[in-house]
């Protein structure tokens, strides 16, 4: 007779995973929750399966913070080759145009700055974005045209660290919503030897870098304690303003009341938490100098 299985427990909390290629994002999400037997669990932006490096996930009360880790700015090196289009994008997709040209590292270079800066992007057709209530994805892998509109994406930078005849590696930061495989794409059509990723490691994500990240591998190796990579609840909100209040105004905080904020540096908008006694009570805007909570956490202090 089977043992009965452990009731889950509320485990609070961060931990940054470098997600190994091969797996879904939400694959690795499920493997997490089941080795720290949690209750709740999501992840901070989707990674492709083909691609690698940082996955922030998010435990118990921290799946409140994850909007802000999100929205933050995230860095990728990826690898594009020259020579082929596929449908995906990437080399899981299907070869759809070719062409014998070869970029030179000037004529790569003379181009990037087209990328830099608020630009018209248009998502690939094998990306998560709904249309009519169905992923772009699913209709793209059921052999239907997928037709998606340009949106404005912001890249900060794009730099070419590497190349050769066939190949370019690069490094982008950009924010949310822009596809590297996008970039690769349209940098190869501009180029006229067309071009797709063959290899994708996301380096940051908000405030969450690869020096954060914990191999999956490693988490789950027998004798290893996962927990002593668990980062704390506030660590999703580092890139926000902190402010201290008391237990009277923690209170009121939780109660959904606003509250003023008191003193030379408190911010007078904006976005901020309030913490008490070094623990995470509520964040939400700033307005007029008053804290107006829109989240509240559910934690001892």
């Amino acid at each position: 007779m089977n043992a009965p299985r452990s009731k889950r427990v509320e485990i609070n909390g961060w931990l940054i995973l470098d997600k190994p290629v091969g797996v879904t994002s939400t694959h690795a999400v499920s493997r997490l929750k089941r080795l720290f037997n949690a209750k709740k669990a999501g992840h901070a932006g989707t990674l492709d399966p083909l691609a690698s490096g940082v996955l922030p996930v998010a435990f118990g009360e921290a799946t409140k913070t994850v909007p802000f880790v999100q929205d933050g700015r995230k860095a990728y090196r990826f690898t594009v080759r020259w020579g082929a289009e596929t449908d995906s994008d990437d080399s899981d997709g299907t070869v759809t145009r070719t062409s014998e040209l070869r970029p030179t590292v000037d004529q790569i270079a003379a181009l990037l700055p087209e990328f830099i800066g608020v630009i018209l992007q248009t998502p690939p057709a094998f990306s998560a974005i709904k249309i009519d209530g169905e992923r772009a994805y699913d209709i793209a892998r059921d052999g239907e045209e997928v037709v998606l509109q340009p949106r404005q994406v912001t890249i900060h930078a794009l730099d070419l660290v590497r190349a050769d005849a066939d190949e370019a590696v690069f490094e982008a930061h950009c924010g949310k919503g822009t596809y590297v495989r996008a970039i690769a794409r349209d940098l190869g059509r501009l180029l006229g030897c067309y071009g797709h990723v063959v290899a994708l490691r996301r380096t940051r994500v908000g405030p969450f870098t690869e020096e954060d990240a914990a191999p999956l591998a490693e988490l789950e190796a027998e004798g290893a304690d996962p927990f002593e990579d668990l980062l704390s609840v506030e660590a999703g909100l580092s890139e926000l303003v902190c402010v201290v209040v008391d237990r009277d105004g923690a209170a009121r905080l939780r109660r959904g009341q606003s509250l003023l904020l008191r003193g030379r540096d408190a911010p007078l908008s904006g976005f901020a938490y309030a913490a008490c006694a070094g623990v995470p009570v509520a964040f939400g805007a700033v307005e007029g100098g008053e804290l107006v909570p829109s989240r509240v956490f559910n934690l001892p202090f």
